[in-house]
């Protein structure tokens, strides 16, 4: 019994990393499908930003207020510029990729995701590498195969794999579909570009974030902050964007409000 215990408590780590990627698979089914529904991109960043400052700001007030370091104008500017490299622009870029592309497609360009962070480490003499030593070398190569499993996934379309359930409902075009659907779908190429740019985005705040959290280590305090300057520069960048829509603002009962709360509960994981 003892062994098994020590071995549910070790294995916790890699536990959570698999729950969390389970959590990131069905983040993009629910997002692609709202996004099929007519849900904007721009709001649900905004959106999804504000709901994670409003769930973080409490833990961060009570469990932080005796470590939270005082704000400086550097510590400002780099929050201001976390915020508008991941909640904005890593987010805007990603949910427009997805829009052209499939959930599976999305989480799948997404893997290149490490190669790009440990690329830029590398070239910001943040990751110190080895040419002569194993583990180096193992990143190297780790890298090269990742570009290259996502570049097979833009390049090469299999053919279409038809389940019980859906043998009726293959690529059968439907009048009622809106045109944005499919018109969307059928440009992947296009939509890895935007995935991949978000993904750049995405490695340069991890960077960023690492080199922030040397001299503001409150980590909580530090992604409220974040949340809350990204949902101010998304709101900004959707009055600019989507202006004279106000609809795109709206809340209801579907499944908006579903992507909404589920992309928070997987930020809180």
């Amino acid at each position: 019994m003892s062994w098994l215990l020590k071995f549910v408590k070790e294995g916790q780590p890699y536990l959570a990393a698999t729950l969390l990627q389970f959590g990131y698979a069905g983040s993009a089914i629910i997002a692609k499908f709202a996004l099929n529904h007519g849900m904007s991109h721009f709001t649900f960043a905004v959106y999804r930003n504000a709901f994670a400052t409003i769930v973080f700001a409490p833990f961060a007030l009570l469990l932080e207020r005796k470590i939270r370091p005082r704000m400086t104008l550097s510590i400002f500017m780099k929050i201001m510029l976390l915020g508008l490299v991941e909640p904005v622009i890593d987010q805007n870029l990603y949910y427009t990729g997805l829009r052209y592309t499939t959930a599976t497609f999305a989480t799948a360009m997404c893997n290149v995701l490490p190669a790009l962070t440990f690329l830029l480490a590398w070239i910001l003499r943040l990751e110190r590498v080895n040419i002569k030593r194993i583990a180096s070398q193992a990143k190297i190569v780790g890298t090269i195969a990742t570009f290259g499993g996502a570049m097979i996934m833009t390049l090469i379309g299999g053919p279409t794999i038809g389940l019980p359930w859906t043998r009726h409902h293959v690529n059968i075009p439907s009048s009622t579909s809106t045109s944005s659907v499919s018109t969307h779908e059928l440009q992947p190429i296009k939509g890895a570009l935007f995935i991949a740019a978000g993904c750049i985005c995405w490695a340069g705040f991890y960077n960023l974030q690492a080199i922030t959290l040397k001299t503001y280590p409150a980590a909580l305090s530090l992604t409220c902050f974040i949340c809350s300057s990204g949902a101010l520069q998304g709101a900004v960048l959707t009055l600019v964007a989507e202006r004279g829509n106000t609809s795109i603002w709206a809340i209801q009962w579907n499944t908006k409000l579903l992507s909404y709360v589920y992309s928070v509960s997987l930020s809180i994981l």
